[in-house]
């Protein structure tokens, strides 16, 4: 009978041992997986973010739609500038004044256009799959929207690609998911969301911190 209640011991022994062991290491683990999962849909938001930036700066908004920004990409042009100081006549003061004085102008000279695509993606075709979630065993996109904000009487361009942490975690244990959407702190990525660009104020940053790249 003694023997049956050290071996009883035993048990509960390594079990709560055991018990232990999965509440430090299971947290430990999921942090692991969680920075390899947050820096793959970042480097995608980088993506996006460059594509939207270059489409403002081509047609003067951003656009909300998938398929339109990526036969945008197909298809847009930058045009290439120089820009340059010279001096000309100032006509007017010659008129006013009737004495002949030079001014300095800044002349923007065109030199042509290069594919929007090739100048941010190199020959790389990554900007068709820009919008999926890149995790194994994940089907889902990035919500994407674009619009403008009133600022100072002046609508303003905005844009915002977003993915939610249960998306990106899927599969996880949902206390520590939960515990994650809670997180604050500079170290870390802020609230449910992954996200660029904001619809409620100017501003295409990242939510993201330093140590997965620059998210300005």
């Amino acid at each position: 009978m003694k023997l049956v209640i050290q071996l009883v011991l035993w048990i509960v022994i390594f079990f709560l041992g055991y018990l232990v062991f999965n509440s430090i290491y299971e947290p430990i683990k999921f942090n692991k997986l969680k920075e390899a999962r947050y820096a793959k849909v970042i480097e995608n938001l980088k993506d996006i973010r460059q594509a939207e930036m270059a489409h403002r700066t081509v047609t003067g908004r951003f656009e909300g739609d998938w398929d339109k920004l990526v036969r945008f990409l197909d298809t847009a042009q930058f045009t290439l500038t120089q820009r340059r100081d010279t001096t000309v006549m100032d006509e007017e003061y010659r008129k006013t004044f009737g004495v002949d004085q030079l001014k300095e102008i800044v002349v923007i000279d065109t030199l042509g256009k290069r594919s929007v695509k090739d100048s941010l993606f190199g020959g790389s075709d990554r900007y068709k799959r820009m919008m999926i979630v890149p995790i194994k065993g994940v089907d889902a996109k990035f919500e994407l929207q674009a619009g403008t904000v009133a600022k100072n009487e002046t609508r303003i361009p905005v844009f915002e690609a977003r993915i939610a942490k249960d998306i990106v975690l899927k599969g996880q244990d949902k206390d520590l998911i939960n515990q994650e959407k809670e997180i604050v702190g500079v170290d870390e990525v802020p609230g449910p969301y992954i996200s660029v660009g904001s619809m409620e104020e100017v501003n295409t940053s990242g939510n993201w911190p330093l140590r997965y790249g620059d998210a300005e």
